[in-house]
């Protein structure tokens, strides 16, 4: 017998059940960013996109493009942009502009900007918490059912022999359920949805 080993995952990449791929990620505010899409039920994939052809000359991208509900947009966080000679820039341009992708500029500011920091990243610190398969199903038939609930209501509503809490988390991450992350900070109140990409019959 062989044994297959499994490649790590780099700490420079990226993983989102949004994503197809990994993406490198090697400036936080990027990653932050990135957090933020992936919870963000207006952003339905994400796609990294490493380069791109302008003529007949191919220009090195290192992009990131979002589908969302309104558009295709480049993620341009602005602590981490690519250092690019102005004529490097200019073809990147014309690519992105060839690609039919808006430009979406975030600032440093604004991506820490709260609720939305902190509760994406507290959501996100549960994205590996394993979900028992019955449970799982219990979160997604009461919102499937219901309809969207407050999170306290939720959680009440779960028997489980476990705080079905992380489980939730989890779900958000894994783009099962959607929560809202920008009214208030992560609660009782939080708005919790059925996620259109949740697949029960």
């Amino acid at each position: 017998m062989f044994n297959r080993k499994v490649a790590p995952v780099r700490l420079d990449q990226f993983i989102s059940a949004k994503a197809t791929s990994p993406i490198p990620a090697r400036h936080p505010a990027l990653r932050d960013a990135l957090i933020q899409a992936s919870l963000d039920p207006h952003v339905r994939s994400i796609v990294y996109v490493p380069s791109a052809s302008v003529a007949t000359q191919k220009v090195e991208l290192d992009a990131i493009a979002l589908q969302c509900d309104d558009g295709r947009f480049l993620l341009d966080v602005v602590p981490a942009r690519r250092i690019r000679t102005s004529e490097e820039q200019q073809l990147a341009q014309i690519a992105v502009a060839d690609l039919g992708l808006k430009s979406m500029v975030l600032t440093a500011e604004e991506v820490r900007r709260e609720p939305r920091f902190t509760n994406g990243r507290l959501v996100w610190s549960h994205r590996y918490t394993p979900v028992p398969v019955g449970l799982r199903l219990r979160i997604l038939l009461a919102l499937r059912d219901e309809g969207p609930m407050p999170l306290g209501e939720l959680l009440k509503s779960i028997l489980s022999e476990v705080d079905p809490a992380p489980a939730v988390m989890a779900l958000a991450c894994a783009n099962l359920v959607e929560l809202d992350l920008l009214s208030q900070p992560l609660g009782p109140i939080t708005i919790v949805s059925y996620s259109a990409q949740s697949e029960i019959p």
